[in-house]
């Protein structure tokens, strides 16, 4: 019997690292028009993006997933488990950390499940959820996890370049990145995430001062102890970004990942960012506008 690790797919876990780890993730629901979509199960991330470009389409929406699928997730994963921890996104973005809350109430098992906000999403929730896999799969007892899960989440920093600003701003989840609207054509907002909310960083005009800046927010990071990269359709971004984490941290591992539906859907094509835990002694303050 083991403690088992639950998430839902904003985290943008690459498969093969959920498969390794033993990590369940429960999908958020995508709509097109009437048509829905489970994140990552019916519907891939190159198929997401491009219904999203493709011009006439509905623009999308997300939903969290139901009380139910979160009350049908615990009674499976109860079956081998003395303690589950189910880690999410910040309820300040969605109603998934609510719906497990009520699905928890709702599946009746004897197994205690501890719910934790994380007050992220994307590569900040993945690297969360990775760290209390690895801790369980080394035997760690359920208190320990939640402790180290609670003290890492203000260390958390998630921040990147958008190729532009519509899709926050449709989708409802600018927040105070709004300060970056009315950007001028070939001036890309670059925006973090902190507390649950969008926040404005700055303004940069061209694309190789794009890259130089977001990879110097990496470095007024430092000292870091995990770090991912990731993108919507910017690969050549996220290898560049990459490469210099390479240098400035040459022993740490580089997790990529891609973005699925739930994010991509509000940081849409052409983004590209980090997320970071930094290290205790590495409390440095969110970059900002």
């Amino acid at each position: 019997m083991a403690v088992r690790i639950v998430t839902d797919s904003s985290a943008d876990l690459p498969s093969t690292t959920a498969e390794q780890l033993g990590i369940t993730v429960v999908p958020l629901h995508i709509y097109f028009g009437e048509q829905v979509f489970r994140d990552g199960v019916d519907l891939q991330s190159e198929e997401f993006y491009h219904r999203l470009t493709h011009p006439g389409r509905h623009f999308p929406r997300t939903a969290a997933p139901s009380s139910g699928d979160f009350a049908a997730v615990y009674r499976e994963v109860a079956r081998d488990a003395d303690g589950i921890v189910s880690l999410h996104l910040s309820a300040k973005l969605s109603g998934t950390f609510h719906a497990a809350a009520v699905g928890m109430t709702q599946s009746s098992i004897r197994c205690p499940v501890d719910l934790v906000d994380t007050t992220t999403a994307s590569l900040g929730l993945g690297l969360l959820v990775i760290q209390a896999a690895e801790l369980a799969q080394a035997g760690a007892p359920v208190e320990d996890i939640v402790r180290i899960t609670a003290d890492s989440i203000p260390r958390v920093r998630f921040f990147g370049a958008l190729d532009t600003l519509e899709y926050l701003h449709r989708g409802g989840r600018i927040g105070r990145a709004s300060a970056l609207l009315g950007s001028v054509l070939q001036v890309k907002p670059i925006v973090g995430l902190l507390d649950g909310v969008a926040y404005p960083i700055e303004r940069v005009r061209g694309r190789h001062h794009v890259l130089r800046r977001v990879s110097a927010l990496v470095s007024e990071c430092s000292p870091i102890e995990r770090v991912a990269v990731g993108h919507t359709t910017d690969r050549e971004g996220m290898e560049a970004l990459a490469t210099h984490v390479g240098s400035l941290a040459p022993h740490l591992p580089v997790l990529r990942a891609r973005c699925g539906a739930t994010l991509g859907t509000y940081l849409g094509p052409g983004a590209f960012g980090a997320g970071l835990i930094l290290a205790p002694s590495g409390h440095s303050a969110a970059p900002r506008l």
